[in-house]
């Protein structure tokens, strides 16, 4: 078993207010999930309204797939308008 996982910290500028940040986030986290099969969270900056963390987790027996997942998971995270992508961190145990 090979576990996969991605860090993405991002900038929400549309965001003015915790409302407006969690639906953007609740929106995306929820299409990942959905769309990827992937475990997704929001780990740092709760209590700020334009950053975020996400962090993604994947499981497989195979690296290739892993790796492939979660590149796809970041590039479907840079489609969105609605964020802007600062700095991202990807980890195969």
């Amino acid at each position: 078993m090979i576990l996969g996982t991605l860090q993405i910290e991002m900038m929400i500028p549309g965001s003015s207010s915790l409302k407006e940040k969690r639906f953007v986030l609740q929106s995306t986290k929820t299409k990942l999930r959905n769309k990827f099969n992937v475990s997704v969270a929001e780990t740092q900056y709760q209590d700020k309204w334009q950053r975020a963390v996400l962090s993604i987790a994947t499981v497989s027996n195979s690296k290739t797939h892993i790796e492939e997942t979660l590149q796809t998971v970041l590039s479907f995270v840079e489609k969105d308008d609605r964020v802007e992508i600062v700095d991202s961190l990807t980890e195969i145990f």
